[in-house]
C-alpha cells in the first residue's frame, strides 16, 4: 500500500501495571481489562518476530483512517498478552479486516452486535498455540483469547471504534471483547475449512466473519443425520436475525459428535449446505406487514434471489453457509448469525 506511514507515537507512562491500566482507561485506549505496557523492547521483539518491517501498512481502518501498521498492531498486541508466536495471526486478522469486502466501517457504524469472529487455520495457528477443542469459545485459552483481544484493541485504538463513538452498537456482544478459535481439523469428518476458500489442505489461513456470538444448538435425542440436522435448521431459522433480514454468509459451528453423526449418513459438507438452504426458513405469516415490507425493499435494492413465497430462509444460495467443526464432548453445535449481506467473509494466508 502507498499510503504515507510514520513511527507510532510514544507516550511516558505509569511503570506499574494497574496504573498504566488506570491511565489507559482515561484516555480511552483501553477494552477495560487490565493492559501490558507495550514498552519499546517489547513492541520491537513482537515486530522482529514477524520478520516484516515495522511502518509496513496493512491496512486503513476506519471511522479514523488509522494506519494500522505493523508496528501500531504490535503494540496493542503487547497490551492485549499476545506471544510474539502469535503475532502473525493477528497481522492476517488485521489485514483481512481491511479488505473492502469486509466493509469493517459500515461494521463499526452499525447498531448490530456483531463482533469480528477470527478462524485460524493450517499448521500456524496450531504453532501459535489457537485452541479448537472443548470450550474453544470461551476462557482459559490464552491464545484465543488474546489475539481475539488484540484485533479488538486495533479496532479501538487505530480503526477509533469506541462504544458510542465510532461504535455505535446498541448493546454491543461479549464476542467484541475477544472471538477467536481453530477448528479441529483432527475431528472433522470433511477437508480443513480454508480448503472451501480456495487454499490447499496444508495452508496456513485466517478468515473473520462481522458476526454475532455462538448461538447454542442443543441435540441430545436424535442419532440420525437427519435429525440433527431438523433440529439444526430449525435454530437458525429464526426471526431477527440480519440473515432473514438482508441474506448474508453465516458460520454453522458443528460439534464433532453432531459432525460425525452427519457424516455417517452420508452428508457432505456440500449436502449441509444445501440442507439448510432449503430447511433453515422462517414462515411469512409469523412476520409483520412492516417486516415483510423492509425485507422486500432491500432484495429489489440488492442483487439477490431470495424467495419469500410462503417462508423467508437465511441464505440466497447453499456455498453461502460456512461449515466447520470445533469444540470436546457434548452434542452441542451452534451458529453465528451475521451483519447480513452488508459484510462478507474475507480469508488470507498467514505470513
Amino acid at each position: 500500500m502507498t499510503a504515507r506511514t510514520r513511527p507510532a507515537e510514544t507516550f511516558e507512562l505509569p511503570a506499574d501495571p494497574v496504573e498504566f491500566s488506570r491511565e489507559c482507561q482515561r484516555r480511552g485506549w483501553s477494552d477495560g481489562l487490565p493492559l501490558i505496557p507495550p514498552t519499546a523492547e517489547r513492541v520491537a521483539a513482537m515486530v522482529t518476530a514477524s520478520g516484516r518491517e515495522p511502518l509496513e501498512l496493512i491496512g486503513v481502518l476506519s471511522p479514523r483512517q488509522g494506519m494500522a501498521t505493523v508496528e501500531a498492531i504490535a503494540a496493542n498486541a503487547v497490551m492485549a498478552g499476545c506471544e510474539p508466536r502469535q503475532f502473525s495471526v493477528l497481522l492476517a486478522a488485521v489485514q483481512a479486516v481491511a479488505d473492502p469486502r469486509f466493509n469493517h466501517d459500515g461494521i463499526n457504524a452499525t447498531t448490530h452486535p456483531c463482533g469480528i469472529f477470527v478462524l485460524a487455520s493450517g499448521p500456524k495457528a496450531r504453532e501459535a498455540g489457537i485452541h479448537g477443542g472443548t470450550g474453544c469459545f470461551g476462557p482459559g485459552f490464552q491464545a484465543n483469547v488474546s489475539i481475539g483481544r488484540a484485533l479488538r484493541l486495533v479496532m479501538l485504538n487505530i480503526a477509533g471504534a469506541s462504544p458510542g463513538v465510532g461504535d455505535r452498537a446498541t448493546q454491543a456482544t461479549p464476542a467484541k471483547l475477544a472471538f477467536c478459535a481453530t477448528e479441529r481439523e483432527d475431528a472433522s469428518p470433511w477437508p480443513p475449512f480454508h480448503t472451501t476458500r480456495g487454499f490447499a489442505a496444508g495452508d496456513s489461513c485466517v478468515t473473520v466473519w462481522a458476526c454475532e456470538g455462538p448461538h447454542n444448538i442443543q441435540e441430545h435425542g436424535s442419532n440420525t443425520a437427519e435429525g440433527i440436522l431438523l433440529t439444526i435448521a430449525g435454530a437458525m431459522g429464526q426471526a431477527g436475525s440480519n440473515n432473514i433480514l438482508a441474506g448474508g454468509e453465516p458460520v454453522l459451528c458443528l460439534g464433532p459428535e453432531h459432525a460425525a453423526t452427519i457424516a455417517s449418513g452420508g452428508y457432505s459438507r456440500e449436502d449441509i449446505q444445501q440442507y439448510v438452504f432449503e430447511h433453515a426458513r422462517y414462515p411469512v405469516d409469523r412476520l409483520s406487514p412492516e417486516f415483510l415490507e423492509m425485507v422486500r425493499d432491500r432484495m429489489q435494492g440488492g442483487e439477490g434471489e431470495r424467495e419469500i413465497d410462503g417462508t423467508i430462509g437465511i441464505i440466497e444460495r447453499p456455498e453461502e453457509l460456512h461449515v466447520i467443526v470445533a469444540g470436546g464432548v457434548g452434542k452441542h453445535s451452534c451458529w453465528m448469525p451475521t451483519f447480513g449481506g452488508m459484510t462478507r467473509p474475507v480469508t488470507v494466508a498467514i505470513r
